[in-house]
């Protein structure tokens, strides 16, 4: 420290000769000084301008040294500011009461300057220092709390990178699974298309060779109303008139099967089209109607409960570009939930009760407020979902389902499909007791 510091020293004597001869040899020193006559105005001068050192002596009308001492080191304000007694005393039980009471040294009158200003200096110098570490302290303090702010924020990104990496070797293991099983779905179509469309066209010339025998039979019957009697006995005996009648409507009917057959493979075959990069003009109505076709084997009638009932509320909707088979994936995700849910809310009712209440989901189509989305709305009459649940319903791996039945992927992988990859919305609203309904929607121009 150089003597030419100006540190302010605060010399606190209520003898006005050890004032001026402390003050002069200080002031020689290089200090600046400042002076008070006892406790009381020491305080309240320290408390609007603070020194950089107190030399306090101990005995003084009033409050003394020790209760000045005292009341400047339970300020926080004044607590850090070194003091130094001035005692004429050389009682070792006042020094240690000092000391405990917070001050850092002692001198004793009479004074020997040279040592007082080497204590004052070697006290500046020590608070000097002491300030310094308590900053570096602080310092320290703040990088430490800002490094841990900044690892628990690294972390929380690292946990949500694995969460998202997570996420998406899911979505890409089930994107791998839906794409091999639409083009198994999409070959077994086509391979069932072939022999059905055989089926379908030897059915109508089977029918027309058919109706020409029969006719052909009639004729003879006509004019030949007495055959011989083995003819006669044949004829009783495959129930000729039987045979003649049921097998129009045996042709038919395999007719009918064969169609069916054939709207089933169509609809399978628009349901797996691979077109993960490339959108389509499509209409929502037709996608909606193939997933119900697929559907139907959970739809009709069970020896437990009747066909679900179906309602459709289908508005003036134009066709949307969209990437179809991922939208379909989408409503068949929907429609097997509901399906779920009713028969959840099927458990402990028996088939009349079932009747009487049936199970309903109703399909309804319109455009926005705005007209600028298509709006689906999927509702079941259901049991609902609990409030405290809804808000997870679209989280990845949530399922309220058995591993048998659900993974807690659909409606999540859901979401995505609308949100992300056609900019739309996919919100949920339900009521316990009442059911659930599903809103989708998507911008007519993405």
């Amino acid at each position: 420290m150089s003597p030419t510091e100006e540190y302010v020293i605060l010399i606190v004597d209520d003898n006005s000769t050890n004032l001026a001869v402390i003050a002069e040899a200080l002031t020689n020193a290089g200090f600046e000084i400042a002076v008070a006559t006892n406790g009381e105005n020491a305080i309240k001068q320290i408390n609007y301008d603070q020194p950089d050192l107190i030399l306090l002596d101990v005995d003084m009308p009033g409050i003394d040294g020790f209760e000045t001492c005292k009341k400047l080191k339970d300020n926080p304000l004044t607590h850090q500011i070194p003091i130094i007694f001035m005692t004429a005393l050389n009682d070792t039980r006042d020094k240690v009461k000092g000391l405990n009471l917070g001050a850092v040294d002692y001198v004793t009158k009479p004074f020997q300057e040279a040592e007082v200003i080497a204590r004052i200096r070697l006290h500046l110098k020590l608070s000097s220092l002491t300030k310094k570490l308590e900053e570096k302290n602080l310092q320290l303090h703040q990088l430490n709390n800002a490094l841990e702010e900044r690892v628990k924020e690294r972390t929380k990104q690292l946990t949500q990178s694995l969460i998202n990496l997570q996420q998406a070797q899911i979505q890409l293991i089930q994107s791998e699974k839906m794409s091999a099983l639409g083009n198994l779905v999409a070959g077994i179509a086509h391979e069932i298309n072939n022999p059905i469309n055989s089926i379908l066209g030897n059915i109508n010339h089977a029918e027309e060779y058919t109706k020409d025998l029969l006719q052909h039979l009639h004729l003879y019957q006509h004019h030949y109303p007495q055959p011989k009697l083995e003819i006669e006995q044949h004829g009783n005996e495959i129930d000729i008139d039987f045979l003649t009648t049921d097998l129009p409507k045996l042709f038919h009917s395999i007719k009918l099967g064969a169609e069916r057959v054939i709207k089933i493979s169509n609809s399978l075959r628009v349901f797996s089209r691979s077109d993960q990069e490339n959108q389509v003009l499509a209409n929502i109505h037709e996608a909606i109607d193939n997933t119900l076709i697929i559907l139907q084997y959970r739809l009709k009638a069970n020896p437990n409960r009747p066909a679900i009932q179906i309602i459709k509320n289908y508005g003036d909707i134009p066709r949307i570009k969209c990437y179809l088979g991922q939208l379909n994936q989408v409503f068949m995700n929907i429609l097997a939930n509901a399906i779920d849910a009713l028969e959840e809310s099927n458990q402990g009712r028996d088939f009349s009760e079932i009747e009487k209440f049936p199970n309903i989901i109703t399909i309804s189509t319109q455009l926005s407020n705005d007209r600028k989305s298509v709006v689906i709305k999927f509702k079941d009459n259901g049991i609902g979902i609990p409030e405290e649940t809804q808000s997870r319903i679209f989280d990845h791996l949530f399922t309220t389902k058995s591993s048998e039945k659900g993974t807690g992927l659909g409606l999540s992988i859901s979401r995505q499909i609308i949100e992300e990859k056609h900019g739309g919305s996919l919100r949920c609203k339900s009521v316990v007791g009442e059911g659930t309904e599903l809103a989708i929607a998507i911008p007519i121009n993405m």
